[in-house]
């Protein structure tokens, strides 16, 4: 084990002194299995895979094309500032370069506060859901203690050193692996032995209005490439392993995430498929196969040994579902620590701690706003699994991809003002290239934020099918005014936290000021031999 003591690259600009203070706290721990492992965690999202089938197979369509004019761009994006500038914080130094502190510190906390409000929001309540379809109801108040067990586990999995917190990821990315695996076998068999639901070609024809509710989760599920980044002076060679691993997890999770979603679509009726419970009813029904049966009202009992396949199955995707936040969790926390010992937050969480080398105030706080977050939201919602879903998984979209559409155009402001910088990997195609990586990147995600605020943009419009109406959540059927609100508030909320925690870094900045005059004066009393201001005075007062 290692510890890093400077910054990894001497032609990469540096940050303030508060950062500088912090980094010899780190130690390199994180191999190229590691961070592959982390991406895999990272981008297989289980808490989606239902909202993707519930669209029918045009969801496979989407999928298909959005990983060519989305997946792809953004793969090779972040592979270029990654390698490029391979600095602890990741997006918020390469954003911090680009458009400077106030801009990146701003845009940091939108990042970092879109975990706890995932965590809190769609992972917990999936979670619940699974565990009372699979093992025992939660009344009253065990839905709650449940769920604050759910974030605090995985708070004490995030404060861990990474040689110890690594093996998280590594356990989610092989409990997904083992799971969906073994779902799909699963599929196979109850395909041989029960037939399954036919799917018409023309289901598969994209339309606008699927476009519309689809972008968000199928993008969603796209991202995550730039948080091994956010360690990255935590891993042993960035350089080579970050675009390596990019193209690697790129290409497990198109097969993670695209089989289970067919095999849904293959055992379930494409009506009967929630956003919220589509994989948990999937699983069920598939495991009949080996014990159990499907009653004519479509209720699904598992017994011998297909409740205990269906009890391991659902530990696997709790498991899933934790590692998901914890992972998440483990970038999102260390760039903003980095945002806040550079003056762009309150210096007291962007302290290391010595003990484990990982930002343990910052994971504290976000375990606090999470348990907050699913506390108020079980109230306003009346315990409404479905519309707490809905309303968690659009503001922890909306939320990260907000930040997004700040983060991707430095990479076309950093080829600008840092050109002599090494560049491992590079985007290729010249300035067309970099344009057309960048501008595919930023729109679509912007686009998302678009629809996700108002659920049907552009629905109808100039002959197209459908009705606006129909792209809102199901829960919030007829509520439109009530779904904006609870994605605009927030977000209105979360911004003014950034502009107080800029206001709050102020010291750092104003120390960081005066250090750096205090050096110049020093370089240009070491150049000219011009006497020291301060040399005088105490001489003088030496005579007196």
């Amino acid at each position: 084990m290692t510890q890093a003591t400077s910054s990894p690259d001497p032609s990469t600009p540096d940050l303030s002194e508060g950062w500088s203070e912090q980094r010899s706290r780190l130690r390199k721990d994180l191999g190229r299995l590691d961070v592959l492992f982390f991406l895999i965690c990272t981008l297989v999202g289980l808490d989606t895979i239902g909202s993707v089938a519930a669209q029918g197979p045009q969801g496979l369509t989407w999928m298909a094309v959005l990983a060519l004019v989305f997946f792809l761009p953004y793969g090779l994006l972040v592979a270029e500032l990654g390698s490029a500038f391979p600095v602890q914080g990741g997006p918020y130094v390469w954003t911090r370069l680009a458009f400077g502190r106030l801009v990146a510190g701003l845009n940091q906390v939108l990042y970092w506060l879109s975990n706890p409000v995932w965590l809190g929001g769609s992972l917990c309540i999936i979670a619940l859901t699974t565990w009372e379809e699979f093992f025992t109801p939660l009344p009253g108040l065990w839905k709650y203690a449940a769920g604050l067990a759910f974030i605090w586990i995985g708070a004490l999995a995030v404060v861990q050193s990474v040689r110890v917190g690594k093996w998280v990821p590594t356990a989610g990315a092989v409990a997904r692996i083992v799971l969906l695996g073994f779902f799909l076998v699963s599929v196979v068999v109850y395909a041989i032995e029960r037939g399954v639901h036919p799917l018409p070609a023309g289901d598969f024809n994209p339309t606008y209005a699927g476009f519309v509710a689809l972008v968000p989760v199928l993008i969603f599920n796209y991202v995550g490439f730039e948080l091994p980044s956010s360690a990255a002076e935590e891993m042993t060679n960035p350089k080579r392993d970050i675009p390596l691993s990019i193209l690697r997890s790129g290409f497990a999770s198109l097969v993670l995430y695209g089989g289970p979603i067919l095999g849904i679509l293959f055992v379930l009726p494409a009506k009967e498929i929630g956003s919220l419970a589509g994989f948990i009813d999937a699983c069920k029904a598939v495991f009949t196969v080996y014990g159990g049966h499907i009653a004519a009202d479509g209720t699904v009992v598992l017994t011998g040994a297909g409740a205990v396949l269906g009890g391991i199955a659902a530990a696997g995707l709790i498991i899933g579902l934790l590692t998901s936040g914890v992972t998440w969790a483990m970038g999102a926390h260390r760039a903003q620590a980095v945002a806040c010992a550079d003056g762009a937050g309150p210096a007291w969480l962007g302290r290391i701690s010595e003990r484990y080398g990982t930002p343990v105030r910052v994971n504290l706080l976000s375990s606090v706003l999470a348990s907050v977050l699913l506390i108020v939201a079980l109230n306003l919602t009346d315990g409404n699994g479905e519309k707490y879903f809905a309303a968690g998984l659009g503001l922890a979209i909306s939320t990260t991809f907000i930040s997004y559409v700040i983060t991707f155009p430095s990479l076309v402001v950093l080829r600008r003002k840092y050109p002599a910088t090494p560049r491992p990997y590079s985007v290729p195609g010249g300035r067309f290239g970099l344009w057309t990586v960048t501008a595919l990147a930023t729109g679509l995600v912007a686009f998302t934020v678009v629809v996700l605020i108002w659920p049907g943009f552009g629905v109808g419009w100039f002959g197209t099918a459908g009705s606006a109406a129909d792209s809102l959540p199901p829960s919030f059927a007829g509520e439109r005014l009530q779904y904006t609100l609870s994605q605009v508030v927030p977000l209105l909320l979360f911004l003014a936290v950034g502009g107080l925690f800029y206001a709050w870094g102020t010291p750092t900045r104003r120390r960081a000021r005066a250090e750096a005059a205090h050096d110049g004066r020093d370089l240009a009393h070491q150049v000219t031999g011009a006497p020291d201001h301060r040399q005088g005075t105490a001489a003088r007062g030496g005579l007196r």
